[in-house]
């Protein structure tokens, strides 16, 4: 298991390296040759192709079982985070836990169901995506028309450094706020100079204003650029923007008052526009999610591994499973923290301790056939 991890991690997968991310999908092939599975490779132009695996079960009427995890990592080809180290108690390197530990979990729960002969007992279909980390645009519908077929789900993204499973996730909503100005000499300019940066400063202040913990919602200009020089009027200013919240009324009511925003000009001759970007719905903690999240709690506790609840203000791919209905359960991968960091590590205990409860449960399906 660790080999693997180590020769997905050695590989960089960013996102916009389709090379390294299909690479990273080559070494799944591999790993999960010798089980009685079928692999669909839907090929991708831009980025990473997509894999979806299948055990030889025909459906139950209640459905499949679906796995998810992603392929790609956040860090970029030229990324200098490139190598995999570890010692006594941790695994460090990019992607470590966000998410090839999920991977190499996933893949030998199938491989352990399919040495004792269960495979063929379980309707099981394994997603494996490569565009996670700028929102699913590609996949979103492949893995939505997959958890319609199915009766539950889990994602492999890592679990809580105190064993927590994810069964609540927030909505978000990233989006690029772009304004526009009247260039000058800033020694010639008058009151009425149609500067974009002070428009996006007037702007920058409404949308802050936005945050509401009380109904957690939160709201962050993450960065802002525009200008060419301190004794230039500037024309142009860009901010990135993103949103997160409970409720699906309050994403509308959030893209309801950023329109507003970008409409009320305070700056004469400013004007402004709004793209968003990517969004993803809530996860709520629903009634048939409770009970899926029972169901892995008392299968944990025969095994003595410790599991509890978690809401998470991230988002993932379970945002868009529990959009069609299906319970899911997420954060079913190995322990770690700091991802999206040089610093990004994986307990190592945890990785063969949550391949087996993956197992286990998978195997506590079979037994319902």
């Amino acid at each position: 298991m660790f080999a693997l991890l180590k020769k997905m991690v050695c590989i960089n997968s960013g996102t916009h390296n389709k090379t390294g991310v299909d690479a990273v999908g080559r070494a799944v092939v591999d790993a999960l040759k010798g089980c009685d599975l079928t692999v669909e490779v839907i090929e991708e132009e831009l980025i990473g192709n997509q894999l979806v695996v299948r055990t030889p079960c025909p459906s139950s009427d209640a459905g499949q079982v679906l796995l998810v995890g992603h392929m790609d990592t956040v860090f970029p080809a030229d990324t200098e985070f490139t190598d995999y180290r570890d010692d006594d108690a941790r695994a460090y390197g990019p992607g470590v836990i966000d998410m090839k530990g999920g991977l190499v979990a996933g893949i030998y729960a199938v491989k352990a169901l399919s040495a004792i002969g269960l495979l063929n007992r379980i309707p099981l279909a394994f997603v494996f995506n490569s565009d996670e980390e700028i929102g699913s645009g590609r996949s979103k519908a492949l893995i939505g028309r997959e958890a319609s077929k199915s009766a539950c789900a889990f994602v492999l993204e890592a679990g809580g450094l105190n064993g927590e499973v994810v069964t609540a996730r927030k909505g978000n909503l990233s989006s690029r706020l772009t304004v526009n100005g009247r260039s000058g000499h800033a020694a010639f300019a008058g009151a009425d100079k149609a500067s974009a940066i002070l428009e996006m400063a007037h702007k920058t202040l409404a949308i802050e204003a936005l945050n509401d913990p009380a109904r957690g919602i939160s709201a962050n200009v993450g960065t802002v650029a525009g200008g060419i020089g301190p004794n230039t009027v500037p024309e142009h200013a860009e901010a990135r923007l993103d949103f997160r919240f409970n409720h699906p009324e309050d994403g509308d009511a959030l893209k309801n008052r950023l329109a507003r925003i970008t409409a009320d000009t305070r700056v004469a001759g400013t004007a402004a526009s709004l793209e968003i970007v990517s969004g993803r719905p809530p996860m709520p903690a629903g009634d048939s999610s409770r009970r899926l999240y029972a169901r892995v709690e008392k299968i944990a506790g025969r095994l003595g591994i410790a599991v509890s609840p978690e809401s998470r203000p991230g988002v993932s791919d379970a945002n868009e499973i529990a959009q069609v209905g299906t319970p899911v359960i997420d954060g079913m991968g190995p322990i770690g923290s700091r991802d999206h960091s040089p610093d990004e590590y994986m307990l190592k205990s945890s990785l063969p301790q949550r391949t087996l409860l993956l197992a286990c449960i998978l195997a506590d399906f079979a037994g319902q056939r």
